[in-house]
């Protein structure tokens, strides 16, 4: 009998002590969204590595750094989705196309982040231009959404703008701004998006290898440095990885090229709050198209 009691006490403090953990990350993750810029999926510089390179954009490309859509040459699209520290109520999903035409490359995003309970929806369109043979430059508009349960919805419009120089054939370096107007959410405007800047660096030290670095500041947090590479081990088998300093966050990736189709499966893992995995999909829709020439 004591036993059995000792077992029921030690289930019980158990089922509290998640109880309590999982009600904690919630109460997080809503204030970080109030006041704060859509919560970006962890793999986000995983997904952010080929934008700064010749060989290695894809469809997600145009979310990190809207210049890069300016060198699209064929219809993309691309899903993500990702179950944040293994919760369903931190579920993170982004879509995102990229139709290019003789003008410029165009790009559309939806992102969800969230549950019924409490989610922030974000829909995009972007355009992304050559000004010439080296440098790029790109903007978006954002629709943002909030809601949360017995408390009602707000939205706000806000931008962001980048710009992308080629270097060299190989080196390339940007800068990326979001929301640098900050806006804000609800009648009194007491909550508003954050401000992010960011510069980055990709250099492909050969065809199957890209190495690169992401420097961002975002308002009101530690600066985040973030080294990443890309390698391509096979013709159709890539793998990637990286680390994001500011939150103590790893990620890694193996990818599957197979004609048109592109699959990727993605792990992280935070120090403290454990892993989050992920899977990406891409696709190549149409031959390329030839952009017209200033």
């Amino acid at each position: 009998m004591l036993f059995r009691n000792r077992r029921c006490n030690f289930l019980f403090q158990n089922l509290s002590l998640k109880i309590v953990n999982n009600t904690l990350l919630l109460l997080l993750a809503s204030h970080a969204m109030f006041g704060q810029a859509l919560q970006p999926s962890l793999s986000a510089p995983y997904t952010g590595i080929g934008v700064y390179s010749k060989n290695f954009t894809d469809a997600f490309s145009g979310m990190v750094n809207q210049a890069a859509l300016a060198q699209a040459t064929a219809a993309a699209a691309g899903v993500y989705g990702e179950r944040r520290f293994m919760l369903k109520e931190l579920s993170n999903y982004t879509v995102a196309v990229v139709l290019p035409s003789k003008l410029g490359g165009f790009g559309l995003t939806a992102r969800y982040f969230g549950s019924e309970h409490f989610n922030h929806a974000q829909f995009g369109i972007g355009f992304g231009k050559k000004l010439g043979s080296k440098i790029d430059f790109g903007i978006q508009f954002n629709y943002n959404s909030i809601k949360q349960a017995g408390y009602g919805s707000s939205s706000v419009i806000n931008v962001e703008a980048g710009t992308i120089l080629h270097l060299t054939e190989k080196l390339q370096m940007g800068i990326h701004v979001c929301n640098p107007a900050g806006g804000k959410f609800g009648k009194s405007n007491s909550e508003k998006l954050a401000s992010v800047y960011t510069a980055v660096f990709g250099y492909e030290v050969s065809d199957k290898l890209l190495i690169g670095a992401e420097i961002s500041k975002q308002e009101d947090q530690p600066v985040n440095m973030i080294p990443v590479m890309q390698y391509d081990f096979a013709k159709q088998f890539f793998a990637r990885l990286g680390i994001a300093t500011g939150t103590g966050n790893y990620f890694c990736g193996l990818g599957v090229q197979w004609k048109i189709c592109r699959v990727d499966i993605i792990t992280n893992w935070h120090t403290q709050l454990g892993f989050t995995p992920a899977i990406m999909l891409l696709f190549n829709l149409h031959e390329p198209v030839q952009q017209k020439k200033d």
